[in-house]
């Protein structure tokens, strides 16, 4: 592992900066969702008009998040966003949610950080605790069941649910 850098320096100063401001994002009183949007903004993320998200969701590294319209992110989220982070509009990410976009390759003895997108389509409901893996893509009015774990992609106006998710009907 000698050598191996999962970062650049530029990474690492701006992951430092967003510590610092991140009070700023989390104390904030619930309904000033346009202050949480640019601070978003402000380190990079692409926040669309009327996105909601609470004050105790955890966003890592913003600069890799794109959020629709009218999208909602609920309490106690969690957006790691390692690589990026995609989000339609008219979504629902329900409390404690978590989306993953990192991962690492046990398979090579470097242990590398494998930094995989996530892509979730128009329409989504992620109910509560879902976990959505590195890599996954949620297609258009899918719904993701409370707890399951997503580590497949999910067609169009799919329901999954468990753990695995595995289909459970249609929308």
């Amino acid at each position: 592992m000698r050598g191996l850098r999962y970062y650049t320096i530029g990474d690492y100063g701006r992951r430092a900066l967003w510590a610092v401001v991140q009070p700023f994002f989390r104390y904030s009183p619930r309904w000033i969702w346009g202050w949480r949007n640019l601070l978003l903004r402000s380190f990079g993320a692409q926040v669309a008009a009327g996105v909601r998200i609470y004050p105790t969701a955890r966003l890592h590294q913003p600069w890799n998040l794109q959020i629709g319209a009218r999208t909602t992110i609920a309490w106690q989220t969690t957006l790691y966003a390692l690589g990026p982070i995609v989000i339609g509009q008219d979504c629902v990410i329900s409390q404690g949610s978590h989306l993953c976009a990192g991962s690492h390759d046990f398979r090579d003895p470097e242990f590398p950080l494998l930094k995989l997108p996530i892509q979730i389509g128009d329409g989504v409901w992620i109910a509560s605790e879902a976990f959505i893996g590195p890599g996954v893509t949620l297609g258009d009015r899918a719904v993701v069941g409370a707890r399951s774990v997503v580590v497949r992609s999910v067609a169009p106006g799919t329901v999954v649910a468990g753990n695995p998710a595995r289909p459970v009907g249609d929308r």
